[in-house]
């Protein structure tokens, strides 16, 4: 299901100063429906900062977040909003299959239903296995797997292709290409060069 094409996420004019330390200043973006947002720079330039400021996790020294033309709405942008940072967000002590219900019950049913998203990442067959039983990458695909039961129109990415092979780098490349084809968003940060073809990409290097 395409998501409206209305939604905005604006910067506007952010300052972020840690350790006395002005990691980014007077930035400003405009990132529409559709589109993706990928954040650059070296470790320590202010990426996942700014990833924090924008999941509402720490606020700005200065400026302004606006999601749909207001400054952000605690309740209503986090019901649009998904993050998957460096940590995958999944509980070890639960199942594959207990996890994803535990996010579903959080959020709104999105396009894939369990068995079809876990599919969609490839770990059908894994729904009574234990989060700490399972590798690396397989943690950071049941992470994916998350996004796409839930319907949340803006991605916030932190370093997604850690862990992952290849195939998985293709595979949530295809991920992200359908999520904007469908209307939504993406902010997100890499140290891999990303093949989007079919998405408009802006680009924001920190310093």
């Amino acid at each position: 299901m395409a998501h409206q094409s209305t939604h905005v996420l604006e910067g506007i004019n952010l300052s972020c100063i840690r350790d006395d330390r002005i990691l980014f200043e007077n930035l400003n973006f405009k990132l529409p429906a559709g589109q993706a947002l990928l954040l650059e720079g070296k470790n320590g330039s202010g990426k996942t900062s700014l990833l924090r400021i924008l999941c509402g996790f720490r606020e700005a020294d200065e400026g302004q977040v606006h999601w749909c033309g207001v400054a952000f709405d605690d309740f209503q942008y986090h019901a649009d909003m998904a993050y998957v940072g460096h940590l995958d967000g999944v509980k070890k002590e639960l199942t594959v299959l207990e996890n994803l219900k535990v996010s579903l019950a959080l959020g709104t049913p999105g396009a894939y239903s369990i068995p079809q998203a876990l599919a969609k990442v490839q770990l059908s067959g894994y729904d009574d296995a234990l989060v700490q039983t399972l590798s690396a990458g397989q943690k950071r695909r049941l992470s994916l797997a998350r996004l796409l039961i839930t319907n949340n129109i803006l991605w916030i990415l932190d370093e997604p292709f850690t862990s992952l092979d290849k195939q998985g780098i293709a595979l949530i490349e295809t991920l992200m290409t359908e999520h904007c084809a469908n209307g939504g968003m993406i902010v997100l940060t890499s140290h891999h060069d990303i093949a989007l073809p079919d998405v408009s990409v802006q680009h924001i290097h920190l310093s």
